[in-house]
């Protein structure tokens, strides 16, 4: 299955979408409140989602002091120039040439935040997941898609057909969207797999989840959220 191929339409996904204004909030507001929101794409295969369980806070350049390890802390490029567009929209690149991550753009265009997507738990298409993974069939979350590059391989995305997608467009193939789950509490860690700025706590995460990347047992600051 090639994530850029047809693309069944009319596929329902469950929930309802997220308005722009929830993502027009700084990356680190934005990044604890997507934790329980899922992930989305109809490829021609069938649908693929995941619970959002994960993710971390880069900020803009406009922040003070800026941000020294988002990709927007130089200022507009052709690679990220989907950071300075509107909110809610995927910005997808590639690293070590051969794998992708993803992150959610934040605030209002010209800002220039996002945020990262590190782990997603499997809730439809688990075992098509596997495949894109090359894995066999009932491999587990943890396998699937903890991490940023584990979850675009799973899911199949790439910079080439999901980079500036509309992820609240109900014609877009990738939407973000919101089911019910409910969540009370994250918890707050600093950023990993970074060499600048990565003692910031703008890591976030469902306590004690399985498919959480990195150790099974985090340390960090538990937070109630409402």
């Amino acid at each position: 299955m090639r994530a850029d191929g047809p693309v069944v339409r009319s596929m329902p996904m469950q929930g309802t979408l997220l308005s722009r204004a929830f993502f027009e909030a700084s990356p680190d507001v934005v990044a604890p409140r997507l934790l329980g929101k899922v992930l989305g794409l109809r490829t021609s295969g069938g649908l693929l989602a995941g619970r959002i369980v994960e993710t971390e806070a880069y900020l803009g350049p406009h922040n003070d002091p800026p941000d020294p390890a988002a990709h927007a802390y130089r200022g507009p490029t052709p690679r990220n120039r989907v950071l300075f567009g509107p909110a809610a929209h995927a910005y997808v690149y590639a690293i070590y040439g051969r794998y992708f991550c993803m992150n959610i753009t934040c605030e209002t265009a010209g800002r220039a935040g996002c945020v990262l997507l590190r782990a997603l738990e499997p809730v439809a298409g688990a075992e098509q997941m596997a495949r894109n993974r090359g894995l066999k069939a009932g491999a587990q979350g943890k396998q699937l898609t903890s991490g940023p590059s584990r979850l675009c391989q799973a899911l199949g995305l790439n910079r080439a057909a999901h980079d500036g997608l509309d992820l609240l467009d109900l014609a877009s193939p990738l939407q973000v969207r919101e089911d019910g789950f409910q969540v009370s509490e994250v918890l707050v860690t600093v950023r990993i797999g970074i060499n600048v700025a990565a003692d910031l706590p703008l890591r976030f995460a469902l306590p004690e989840h399985h498919c959480v990347s990195g150790p099974k047992r985090l340390s960090g600051e538990r937070v109630r959220i409402g």
